[in-house]
Formats: structure tokens, sequence, C-alpha cells
């Protein structure tokens, strides 16, 4: 048993992710603590046999690859009990498959489900960034269907206030100095974005999308994993494929025209408007690069945040 025990230890990339971060405090450290038993005790109670831990794994989920009671290949991904397996499961269910992972089971209280084993090793980052782009945009596209009638998902606008008070105060840190501009056009942008509304339909959206995200899989070619389920406009869907290769991009001559030319072809391809793609495009990735900035990752923050500069 203690071996057994041994092997279900969460991978370094999640301790260091969750130990870095403050705002997930002493909580997080007492589930990264329970997550062997918390494991073990899924295993049991649904017959599962495991394989081994994915690596290097997430950053707020740690998956074990494991064999049903009949054989079957699955995956056992267990998040912290805040009720993201619930949200999770919700849109993986309304889904039901289409172009999507498959949800065989859900444990909310544990923060567990059991998933359809996709080839984890080949998501759309192992294809040419052309081809990519094309099959991440597909993909997605058949996500963006009317949420269920009753659901627990918030909207894009409820989701993004917090990040933009967070945004607020990091400007006036002395390490912002730099990125103060484009900081506060990320939250003008972003207030604007709101106070306009968005579409007058709005649809189930990823949330997380990007190629890191899709994976390959044998009952379709490409399937969309770890959705940060929202309500809301198309637009801030397409963002983080905006940014996806930020660094080649970035080292490329000419790199402001082609993130120009990211934005115009994702929009003009998913017919969404393009100024509120890349309104959202430069929150998030300004946000995300302050974010990280803030947590002592100086290399990502800055790589991001000139990104944003560029847009």
């Amino acid at each position: 048993m203690a071996n057994a025990h041994d092997r279900l230890e969460p991978p370094d990339r999640l301790v260091r992710t969750l130990g870095s971060d403050p705002a997930s405090g002493a909580a997080a450290q007492q589930w990264l603590a329970a997550l062997p038993g918390i494991a073990q005790e899924c295993l049991a109670r649904w017959e599962l046999t495991p394989e081994r831990v994915q690596m290097p794994g997430g950053r707020t989920s740690m998956v074990v690859l494991v064999r049903q009671s009949d054989g079957t290949p699955a995956a056992l991904k267990l998040t912290p009990p805040d009720g993201t397996a619930a949200r999770e499961h919700a849109a993986l269910a309304h889904w039901d498959g289409r172009s999507a992972v498959r949800a065989l089971r859900v444990d909310p209280e544990a923060g567990a489900l059991l998933l359809e084993r996709l080839h984890s090793d080949v998501s759309l980052r192992s294809l040419a960034e052309a081809k990519a782009q094309l099959e991440a945009a597909a993909t997605l596209q058949r996500l963006w269907v009317p949420p269920p009638a009753e659901h627990p998902f918030t909207t894009v606008a409820g989701h993004t206030a917090a990040p933009a008070d967070a945004l607020r105060s990091y400007r006036g840190q002395p390490w912002a100095a730099d990125a103060r501009a484009v900081l506060d056009e990320a939250l003008d942008l972003r207030d604007g974005l709101v106070a306009a509304g968005g579409e007058d339909s709005p649809a189930l959206l990823h949330g997380e999308y990007h190629q890191g995200n899709v994976l390959a899989a044998d009952r379709a070619p490409w399937l969309a994993i770890a959705p940060r389920p929202l309500v809301g406009e198309r637009a801030y869907d397409l963002a983080w494929l905006v940014r996806d290769r930020a660094d080649t991009l970035l080292a490329a001559p000419g790199a402001a025209a082609a993130a120009r030319r990211r934005v115009a072809k994702l929009a003009e391809s998913l017919d969404v408007d393009a100024g509120r793609l890349r309104g959202w495009t430069l929150f998030r990735t300004a946000e995300a690069g302050a974010r990280l900035l803030s947590l002592g990752a100086r290399g990502q923050g800055e790589l991001l945040l000139e990104f944003a500069s560029l847009l």
C-alpha cells in the first residue's frame, strides 16, 4: 500500500504553482497533502487500476491515468473541492462529446472527474502553427452552443471583475512602472467591453481555450479538455488562440504586424468582431502578465506584457 500511495504524489509543477500563489493559502497546501489519499479512495470506489500520474501535469489539477474494471483506459482528474469539478462536468455533459472529452463519472465533493482517455502527449501544439490554428478554430466553433436553461456558469463580465480589480492594484506597484500604459489600456478596454455588452445570444464558452488544451483522440481527430466554462461572447474565448506561441512570434521580425494579422484572421474565420477580440486579448494577456510578475515569474510575465503591447 505504501508504494501505491507514493506513486500518487502530486507532480512538482502542481506543487510549485499552488505554492507560489499567495491566494491559494493554507487550503491549497492541505489539499495537496491529502491528494494521495483522495486518489486512493476514488480508485477503490470506482474500481480503477492506476497506471501512472501524468507528468508534468497541470497547474491546478492532478491527472492519474487508469484502467476501469473492464480494462478500458480512462483518466482520473482531481481538482480542489471548490466547485471546479462540478462546473467542468456540467459543461462536458452539455457538450456530450461534441468536440470535447467525455466525462464518465463525477464526485463534486471530492473534486474528482473520471474522463475518457485521450492522447495526452499529442496536442495541437505538435502541429505547424497555421494548421494548428485552423484545427483549433474549427474545434472551438463546435463548442459554442447555447448554454443549458439552468446552468451554474458565471458570465464573462462577472468572471473578469476580480481580475480587473487585481490589475488596478498591480498598476501601482514599482515593478509595473514600465507596463503602466498597457495595464491602463487593458482596464479601459475591459470596462468598455462590459459596458457595451456582448452578443445578443451568449454562448457556452470553454473559458481556457488554447492549443495545449486540445488533444488527439480516437473517436475524433481533436477534442478539447480542461474547460473553465463561462457564458458570454465568443470573442472572449478566442483570446488565448491569439496569444498562442507568443514566444515564437515575438522572436520573429514584424511581430506587431503578425499579432494584428492573427486577430484579423481569427475574427474573420469565426465571425466575431475584430475590435472586441483585440480588446479581450489585450486585457486577458496584460492581466496574466501582471499576475505572473506579481508572483515573481518575471520571464513569462514580461513576455505576456510585451505581447499585449503589440496589440
